[in-house]
């Protein structure tokens, strides 16, 4: 088995009391995901802070300014090549191993993507960073990953939902899960394949960047089954009690069955203290009607086979 980072998509929102949000994520993860260069380019100063907070282990990905593909479509101009300038040196100051560049769909159908890919592939280099193409909305031809393959670039993917393509001594996966956008949280069983996909002999290194609302919590549970071969409770109760302490989080009432199942149900529970479960099954078996509190939901259910 090859080197596995488990992180998420930034530190922003990684909750602490006070102090340095990025210096108490890396005490509990090996690596972060960079998103804030999709958006911005912070100045260089601010990426050497960053690299100076964390061990010199700890691994940084970071995102390709997105003018790049989507309002340049890959093409070398003088803005781009500015742009790139500016992406090598922060890769340099952050000892980053992967630069992602996100295709949209719009470019992704561009008949000129191949030669614009190749050209640009062909022209920029990033050094000891290699380059992870993430193609949205449709699926890269194979001579497109061909073309990857070529310059030594490969596909980022999220395989919770696609097998890896291999070709690559590198996976790099971004993790949003089976749910709307990125309102999911991973089950156990799901965590077991993802950790199965990236541990495989195939990967010299793999990379998984955990990109959902619960995303540092799935990633701590994957790294705790890593270590330990159990997955953690997430609550203090189990059954109906687990249940109620998900639901109370933020369910609004009063409520109905199907407000419930569309803002609680991607939501895991304790059905045991060795099983999670998703709250939906369970909610798919109340009544029709209003529920005016918690305990309505609750006392409906009880009885019911979780």
């Amino acid at each position: 088995m090859g080197q596995l980072h488990i992180g998420a998509g930034g530190w922003d929102y990684f909750s602490i009391s006070h102090g340095d949000r990025l210096k108490a994520y890396s005490s509990v993860y090996d690596f972060v995901e960079v998103n804030s260069t999709y958006y911005q380019l912070p100045s260089l100063a601010t990426v050497a802070s960053w690299r100076k907070r964390v061990l010199p282990e700890f691994e940084f990905s970071v995102r390709c300014q997105k003018d790049v593909a989507e309002l340049h479509r890959l093409e070398l101009t003088p803005k781009t090549i500015r742009i790139i300038d500016s992406m090598e040196k922060i890769c340099r100051r952050l000892r980053t191993s992967v630069l992602t560049i996100l295709i949209p769909k719009a470019l992704l159908g561009d008949k000129e993507l191949l030669p614009k890919m190749n050209a640009f592939l062909s022209t920029i280099s990033f050094g000891r960073t290699r380059i992870a193409f993430e193609f949205r909305g449709g699926a890269p031809t194979e001579d497109t990953l061909r073309i990857l393959h070529d310059h030594d670039a490969f596909h980022s993917i999220d395989i919770s939902k696609q097998d890896p393509k291999v070709g690559s001594s590198i996976l790099y996966s971004r993790l949003f899960g089976k749910g709307k956008e990125n309102v999911y949280e991973f089950d156990d069983n799901e965590l077991r394949d993802i950790a199965a996909k990236a541990s495989g002999p195939k990967f010299e290194k793999s990379i998984l960047a955990f990109h959902g609302v619960r995303m540092y919590r799935d990633a701590a549970r994957l790294k705790a089954f890593l270590n330990s071969g159990k997955f953690p409770s997430l609550t203090d109760h189990v059954g109906l009690e687990s249940l109620g302490d998900v639901l109370k989080e933020d369910a609004g009432f009063p409520t109905t069955k199907s407000r419930l199942l569309r803002e609680q149900g991607w939501k895991l529970y304790d059905r045991s203290t060795q099983e999670r479960a998703r709250a939906g099954e369970v909610l798919e078996k109340l009544s029709e009607g209003a529920y005016r509190t918690l305990d309505d939901v609750l006392a409906s259910l009880k009885g019911t086979s979780l």
